[in-house]
């Protein structure tokens, strides 16, 4: 990831858990960049923590497992060097390797994600672990794909799915809110429909048909854990 952007950016900042125990800071230090360790305060939180830290005009967030491919990079300075810059933000189209093949249809493509912002026009929000940035202004279009590396084993998305989805119940639970027939049935169904016919994701072949499926899981699952959350908090009385 790092060394995507470590010829062109002024300064690489990342933030790390402080409970971190990998070489991560070791391959910062080794093209440049400065570590901060903190404790975990979340997606949100963590984005925010590295936004506030940089001193650059322009900024640009990259996840660990995400890599700016050269036609992008061209399209960022491009976009930055432009005087004025067209917008205090950009998005992106994101494309997943995912099961030995990049995936350009269904909902994993395109994607957008908008991670290239001025600095100070910009602040990350959103339910956790859903972190988007909220910009001050409009926001533009660049084309080329950001590279995204997703799990390299089915297992490993698998046993991502209920810790995901964590915040998302204990948040709908605490608001009162239920999951009825249409959370449990019908979004599940709407998801596969979606991603396999509507969003052609059959044109991915069978990585793509397993994605619409893990996705109608992923969102039955999501619902049912509210369910059992609700069971949780209002146990039915032994007879």
């Amino acid at each position: 990831m790092l060394e995507s952007v470590a010829d062109w950016a002024a300064e690489i900042l990342v933030v790390l858990d402080d409970r971190a125990q990998d070489d991560t800071a070791a391959i910062v230090e080794r093209v440049g960049g400065r570590v901060f360790r903190e404790p975990w305060k979340g997606f949100v939180g963590q984005k925010n923590s590295a936004s506030d830290r940089a001193s650059q005009p322009w900024l640009l967030n990259l996840d660990a497992d995400e890599v700016v491919s050269p036609a992008l990079g061209r399209q960022i300075r491009d976009a930055i060097t432009t005087s004025p810059p067209s917008s205090p933000a950009f998005e992106f189209p994101r494309c997943t390797y995912y099961c030995g093949r990049w995936i350009r249809h269904g909902d994993w493509y395109p994607d957008r994600v908008t991670r290239l912002w001025r600095r100070g026009r910009a602040r990350w929000v959103g339910e956790e672990p859903h972190a988007r940035l909220e910009v001050d202004g409009g926001i533009g279009r660049l084309s080329a794909d950001l590279l995204h590396f997703s799990n390299d084993r089915i297992a490993g998305q698998i046993a991502k799915i209920a810790p995901y989805h964590a915040d998302f119940v204990k948040h709908r639970v605490a608001a009162g809110k239920s999951a009825g027939l249409f959370e449990l049935a019908l979004r599940p169904a709407w998801r596969f429909l979606r991603a396999y016919f509507l969003r052609r994701g059959f044109l991915d072949g069978w990585p793509g048909f397993y994605i619409a499926a893990l996705s109608a899981f992923s969102t039955l699952t999501r619902y049912t854990m509210v369910r059992e959350a609700e069971l949780d908090r209002h146990p039915t009385p032994v007879p």
